[in-house]
């Protein structure tokens, strides 16, 4: 065989790999749809009447503040009393999926009282998401000012992330959603829809993040080729987990990594809502497998890792609030896998928006309605 013979057979074999190894990649594992299981706990209503409750953070003298949707933020008593909005809250896009999200204390709170919301912040060409802080006072927050911005500013109601993570060293992860119709973004470096993006607790870019330097990407992100991430957060080692909305299927737990492609919108499990296919398939080159996904949806909102003593057979799994079939989802991981997969129903079915461990130990839960509620979860039922 001359040389010119044996170059174009080398091609064509390249050729005829690359075409197999897609089709022989392996799946991620997917969850099996378990049937509800008894929830080994009793629920007791801690407080009532929260419109759309998002997110929750429980403060050092036993008090809670916990956002309202439509832009209020209230403190809530050991006993379970509503105060008035307090004061000092940005303003936000409310409506379909936006408005007031998630909040979350700094660090050092003790110290600095600072407190931290992710919001919908509408401006020119729509809205985004953007994160503030202020400083909580008598009454309300103090000097709050907007830290971060998602860029760009669009147009639509829905995927908007977003969670807020603080890690050990200081920095803050902020989950980002694509805007539904600008998914094509989220494998975009030069803007931060469809993104993980990391922050130091001032709105500065830690210097060790992933795209620092890179010629026309965002030095914030830390991942990207994410659909809506509203569940999010750190194991014991403080590693982060995100559990992220798919299309019709698709759901994912993923384990982000600095620098990685998850995907969005070239590979997914899912399909479009009409039925039709998104992107290319589920696998590529270059592009991260989940670590598992489910198919039918959970719509998954909230998590937290269970390190507590309450309830013993739960420490050290993962906890998912469910929207829609509306559940308390629960998975027993090892070496990065997930290995068992239970589901509960929270009476009366209703949707699971947040899941909180308290300084008790108990699990705390917060229930998407027009007259949401707090419930924990005490041992026993």
């Amino acid at each position: 065989m001359n040389t010119e013979r044996l170059r174009i057979f080398l091609v064509i074999c390249a050729a005829a790999i690359a075409a197999v190894v897609p089709a022989l990649a392996q799946d991620a594992p997917r969850s099996p749809t378990p049937k509800d299981s008894r929830l080994p706990a009793r629920q007791v209503d801690v407080a009532r009447g929260l419109e759309h409750p998002w997110g929750l953070a429980f403060l050092p003298d036993g008090r809670m503040l916990v956002t309202e949707r439509p832009g209020r933020l209230r403190l809530v008593s050991r006993e379970g009393e509503l105060s008035a909005p307090v004061d000092g809250v940005p303003k936000v896009r409310a409506g379909d999926q936006g408005g007031l999200l998630d909040v979350a204390l700094s660090p050092s709170f003790a110290q600095d009282r600072l407190v931290y919301l992710s919001f919908a912040e509408p401006g020119d060409g729509g809205a985004s998401t953007a994160v503030a802080r202020g400083r909580l006072g008598e009454r309300g927050l103090d000097d709050t000012k907007v830290i971060w911005r998602q860029q760009p500013k669009v147009g639509g109601g829905k995927h908007w992330g977003s969670r807020l993570v603080f890690r050990r060293d200081g920095t803050l992860f902020v989950t980002l959603g694509d805007r539904f119709l600008q998914l094509e973004h989220a494998q975009n470096l030069g803007d931060t829809l469809g993104k993980i993006v990391r922050i130091n607790a001032d709105g500065s870019v830690p210097k060790d993040n992933p795209f620092v330097g890179r010629e026309g990407a965002r030095p914030e992100i830390w991942s990207y080729g994410h659909r809506n991430i509203q569940a999010a957060t750190l194991d014991a080692q403080d590693r982060l987990w995100t559990v992220e909305h798919g299309a019709r299927g698709g759901d994912e737990l993923n384990q982000p990594q600095a620098g990685k492609n998850y995907g969005w919108p070239v590979i997914t499990y899912g399909r479009d809502y009409s039925g039709a296919q998104i992107g290319i398939g589920t696998h590529k080159a270059g592009m991260e497998q989940p670590v598992y996904y489910w198919d039918p949806v959970i719509a998954p909102s909230g998590a937290t890792f269970y390190t507590a003593d309450k309830f013993p057979d739960w420490r050290g799994d993962l906890l998912v609030g469910s929207l829609q079939p509306g559940r308390l989802v629960r998975l027993r991981l090892a070496d990065g896998r997930v290995q068992h997969e239970e589901r509960h129903v929270i009476a009366p079915g209703e949707r699971v928006r947040n899941v909180r461990q308290g300084p008790d130990g108990f699990v705390y839960l917060l229930t998407d309605h027009p007259r949401g509620r707090i419930i924990r979860l005490e041992p026993g039922g």
